[in-house]
């Protein structure tokens, strides 16, 4: 019979990638999470009955153990940016983390793979780093042979960092940014879950791995990189920090005074304390090429979902096609 994998997160960003080649080898996935009527797209990554989504809340024990019964290896890719309710920082990142760890132990579960965060510090400036930090924290002392990633920002059709900002491009002149200094190290999704993959199969040494793609740029350069991809200009302000403290407060204090009707997308002061260090693969730390996995540089990929972002969208190579030969 297939080997069986649980999934916490499963149908998440980076969730649906590693169950998605894990089918492909084979194997039986649940993909955990919280609305499973809501992640019905997992299950054309494999044959009928091969991947499901199931209920699970990750802050209940019986939750957690009802889902794993039986798996040969489990991989925890929850994550959250949500600083109040029942599922903020803490129960998720830190506590969620540690009862995944705690019962795959129990349980005998043969492989652990969790993701993590580069800047993952019980000293860090946000209570997202810390959180992170906890929770590896929990997951080592639980489970010894555990195979942590800690992805910088991740890039991919579905991430929040260059479809936002593509976005923003797409209605305003102006994109506004906080600390544009900051270097980032993006990797590919699909470079996280391969990683990840390599941890559920046994094929890489336990212990925490820092993932970071092939270029280092700052947060002003990799918008102005996505502006040349999506053909729009567009001035980038970087606005100074004390200004975008104003800006983070007052957009905390909506959601909060809403009690989380109006969620604050613009930017949250934990927010914008994680981006003060630099989010980049630490020196000598064990990487990409520690599992024998080569970087995707993001100019093959960045195209391939910003097009919509162009002002002429799926159109824009036909009109410049159609541009050179008017010209001729």
């Amino acid at each position: 019979m297939s080997k069986l994998v649980t999934i916490y997160g499963g149908a998440g960003f980076v969730g649906r990638y590693i169950a998605r080649r894990l089918a492909k080898q084979g194997w039986r996935i649940r993909v955990a999470c919280r609305r499973p009527n809501e992640a019905l797209f997992v299950r054309p990554y494999g044959v009928p009955g091969q991947v499901e989504p199931v209920f699970c809340n990750i802050r209940d024990d019986a939750s957690v153990r009802a889902v794993m019964q039986g798996a040969d290896a489990v991989v925890n890719c929850v994550g959250t940016f949500q600083r109040m309710g029942k599922n903020n920082f803490n129960a998720v990142q830190a506590e969620g983390a540690g009862r995944i760890a705690r019962i795959a132990a129990e349980l005998g579960v043969e492989h652990l793979v969790h993701v993590s965060a580069i800047g993952a510090a019980e000293d860090g400036p946000s209570i997202y780093t810390r959180s992170k930090a906890a929770g590896e924290k929990a997951v080592r002392e639980a489970f010894p042979q555990a195979l942590i990633l800690r992805p910088s920002v991740i890039f991919g059709p579905e991430d929040g960092f260059f479809n936002k900002f593509g976005a923003m491009a797409a209605l305003s002149p102006v994109l506004p940014i906080a600390k544009g200094g900051t270097k980032l190290q993006p990797v590919f999704v699909d470079d996280v879950a391969q990683a990840a993959v390599k941890g559920v199969l046994g094929e890489a040494e336990p212990g925490v791995y820092d993932l970071g793609g092939p270029e280092v740029d700052s947060l002003s350069g990799l918008i102005k990189r996505m502006l040349g991809v999506i053909q729009r200009r567009r001035l980038v302000l970087p606005l100074p920090a004390f200004a975008m403290k104003i800006v983070a407060f007052g957009a905390d204090m909506v959601e909060a005074v809403t009690m989380g009707l109006v969620t604050n997308r613009l930017i949250t002061r934990d927010q914008l304390n994680t981006l003060g260090p630099d989010n980049v693969v630490a020196p000598g730390a064990k990487g990409l090429a520690d599992l024998g996995i080569a970087p995707t540089p993001m100019e093959g990929v960045l195209p391939e979902y910003l097009w919509r972002f162009r002002p002429s969208g799926q159109y824009a190579a036909i009109k410049a096609s159609a541009k050179n030969l008017k010209k001729a």
